[in-house]
C-alpha cells in the first residue's frame, strides 16, 4: 500500500496529497524509471557516480517552473562536469524538448516521469490530485546517498537555491 501524505503541499493555500515516502538526508536514493527527450528509459544506474541534483517541477510550461529550470541550467553550466543536473517533470518528452529549445537549456538533462510515475512515487512527490510532481530538490553524493532534500510546501513557490547550492558545494 502506498504511503499517502495529506496537506504537506498546497496549491494557492489549498491542501494537496503527496504519494510516496518523505526522503531524508542519509537515505539511499531510490531507483526510478524516467524517459529522456528521445523516449529512452533512464534509471538511477544510468546516472554518473558523481554529485547529482534532481530539480523537480510540476510542469516546465508554467512561469515558476520555467524560472527554476533556467536557474538550475545556469548553475549546471557553472559546475561543469563535476555535477550532473537533472530537471524532472511529468511533462511529455516533446514538451520538455520544446522548453529546452526556447530556454536554451543545454547544461542539464530533462527527464519525464510520464513512463510509470516511479520517480514521483519513490521520491514522495507525486501529487495525487493532479498527476504532477511537487516542486522539490534532491541532491545526492557520488555513492547515491541523499545529502539534501527540499520539499517546497507551496506549489507556486521557488526552492531555496542558496541552501541547495551550498549543499552541492559542500560535497565537491
Amino acid at each position: 500500500m502506498a504511503i499517502v501524505r495529506k496537506g504537506e503541499h498546497t496549491f494557492k493555500g489549498n491542501p494537496l496529497t503527496l504519494v510516496g515516502p518523505r526522503l531524508q538526508p542519509g537515505d539511499k536514493l531510490p531507483d526510478f524509471t524516467l524517459l529522456d527527450r528521445a523516449f529512452q528509459v533512464v534509471q538511477l544506474a544510468d546516472t554518473p557516480r558523481k554529485v547529482r541534483i534532481f530539480s523537480v517541477v510540476p510542469s516546465l510550461d508554467t512561469p515558476v517552473c520555467d524560472l527554476q529550470g533556467k536557474r538550475f541550467n545556469e548553475e549546471a553550466g557553472r559546475f561543469g562536469d563535476e555535477v550532473a543536473v537533472y530537471t524532472v517533470s511529468a511533462d511529455t518528452p516533446f514538451a520538455q524538448g520544446r522548453w529546452c529549445g526556447a530556454a536554451d537549456a543545454q547544461n542539464m538533462t530533462v527527464l519525464s516521469d510520464l513512463y510509470d510515475r516511479s520517480f514521483g512515487d519513490h521520491f514522495g512527490v507525486h501529487i495525487e490530485e493532479m498527476g504532477l510532481l511537487a516542486r522539490s530538490v534532491f541532491i545526492c553524493d557520488a555513492d547515491g546517498i541523499v545529502r539534501y532534500v527540499e520539499y517546497v510546501p507551496e506549489f507556486t513557490s521557488l526552492p531555496d537555491y542558496d541552501r541547495a547550492l551550498a549543499a552541492v558545494r559542500n560535497l565537491l
